[in-house]
């Protein structure tokens, strides 16, 4: 499986981490905005080409799949690309960021029938596993999700603090991220409500939300994200159940007197992020859709739109 990086920051690197472990997989080509970086990348991970334009890569017969870890902005139109052009995607979180954006790149899976999928981390982290186990066994129910999603950005870096070429968005990222794993739990959302702070005068973004959301299953759930919050940071869980409460941070997870619950053996690795990208080529070889295609996760986009239009209004 031979394999195209698109964006190769911050987050790019831990794919590239994560496929260094899966067999029969060579990246082929890497793809970052400076011609520097791209070479450098290229070099570490052993990639045979490297350019500052997708339209390379995917004009390659020596690469089968791309995975984008580009500007939210251009996910939507560079993963329809990527299908144009016969190759396998996996789109990092958000799909897009629009409602309309994500309709096309779902209709454009259709029309080809490629692997599409999205990276929504949360579905492969064993922390979360664990819960979704456990629920479809039909040992838990959630009950109540209570949600904190926090970082601190008020200049616009990335998570190795160097600067972005694009603005990072609460709504149509970091929220998309609990809105799927809630409706992944607990089910269909029938019902979401948004509120948010002042908009940064330089950014031009919201740096505090608030939403809830309702399940058809009857389950609530409260996700609080901030720009503004000078640590802890990251997103933090607490599932409140019939039987029990966990807490989840990323991979690991303890029950409600902090007690750490072993999900070593939830799956084959501990990391999300290799996880997630063994899903993608393991549905690519096998001809089937992955946890997180995009269809499967084509509702949260929905809810993110009806958010976005009760927050303009």
């Amino acid at each position: 499986m031979r394999i195209a990086l698109a964006g190769a920051g911050a987050f790019g690197e831990k794919h590239l981490d994560g496929l260094k472990l899966i067999d029969g997989v060579e990246i082929t080509s890497i793809i970052s905005r400076t011609a520097d970086q791209a070479a450098a990348v290229a070099e570490k991970y052993g990639a045979k080409h490297h350019s500052t334009e997708l339209e390379d890569a995917l004009a390659r017969d020596d690469v089968d799949a791309v995975i984008l870890c580009t500007p939210t902005q251009m996910h939507a139109e560079q993963a329809i690309a990527c299908m144009n052009a016969g190759k396998h995607v996996q789109v990092e979180i958000p799909l897009a960021d629009s409602w309309a954006d994500s309709q096309a790149v779902l209709a454009k899976q259709q029309e080809t029938g490629l692997v599409c999928m999205v990276g929504h981390t949360r579905r492969f982290n064993p922390s979360h596993q664990w819960v979704h186990n456990r629920i479809t066994a039909g040992e838990l129910a959630v009950q109540q999700m209570d949600v904190q999603t926090y970082f601190f950005r008020r200049k616009n870096i990335n998570a190795k603090g160097q600067p972005r070429s694009w603005t990072d968005h609460l709504l149509w990222h970091h929220a998309a991220h609990t809105v799927d794993l809630f409706a992944y739990q607990a089910g269909k959302i029938v019902q979401a409500h948004a509120v948010q702070g002042p908009i940064h005068p330089e950014l031009g973004i919201a740096m505090d939300m608030s939403i809830q959301l309702k399940s058809e299953s009857g389950a609530i759930c409260t996700l609080s994200l901030s720009f503004n919050n000078d640590g802890p940071l990251g997103t933090f869980f607490r599932y409140i159940c019939d039987n029990g409460t966990y807490i989840a941070r990323y991979d690991d997870l303890v029950d409600a007197k902090e007690t750490p619950i072993d999900v070593s053996k939830v799956d084959v690795s501990m990391n999300g992020i290799e996880l997630q990208d063994r899903e993608f080529i393991a549905a690519i070889r096998e001809g089937r859709d992955p946890n997180s295609s995009v269809a499967a996760v084509f509702d949260c986009y929905r809810v993110l739109g009806e958010l976005e239009t009760q927050l303009a209004e």
